[in-house]
């Protein structure tokens, strides 16, 4: 298998064992939740040339996925409206607890519940604009 081949395998080897338990770290927590809401506008890439990762352990997969991505850090950090010093220990704990992925896209079931709050959202506005029209 191609290490571009390798990659895709082992990303969707995460991706098919997501756990929702991951959206209880951003619910009520508004600084991961604009961290991940800003990781979803920024743009990832995949290295040029693969190294072959060192292992087949689950973490180093993990970490080897993050490693041959490149980012803006600089322009996710001015998207996410966090401190410098929040920025990296957030950004660390999202990526360690794999709610947001080396692809730059979103654990689906935080992806979800994202969405969810936003209707729930519109939909109170909503309410709140039919009673003021009574």
């Amino acid at each position: 298998m191609m290490n571009d081949e390798l990659y895709q395998h082992k990303l969707d080897y995460f991706r098919q064992n997501e756990k929702p338990e991951v959206v209880l770290l951003i619910a009520n927590n508004d600084d991961l939740t604009r961290l991940v809401i800003a990781w979803g506008n920024i743009i990832v890439e995949r290295v040029e040339t693969l190294p072959s990762p060192s292992d087949d352990s689950e973490a180093s997969a993990w970490r080897w996925l993050w490693e041959n991505v490149s980012y803006d850090k600089a322009e996710l950090l001015q998207n996410s409206t966090l401190s410098v010093v929040k920025f990296e220990q957030k950004l660390n704990s999202l990526i360690g607890n794999r709610v947001i992925y080396p692809d730059g896209t979103v654990n689906s079931y935080v992806q979800r519940y994202l969405r969810e709050m936003v209707v729930r959202l519109f939909e109170s506005k909503s309410k709140a604009r039919s009673k003021k029209a009574s």
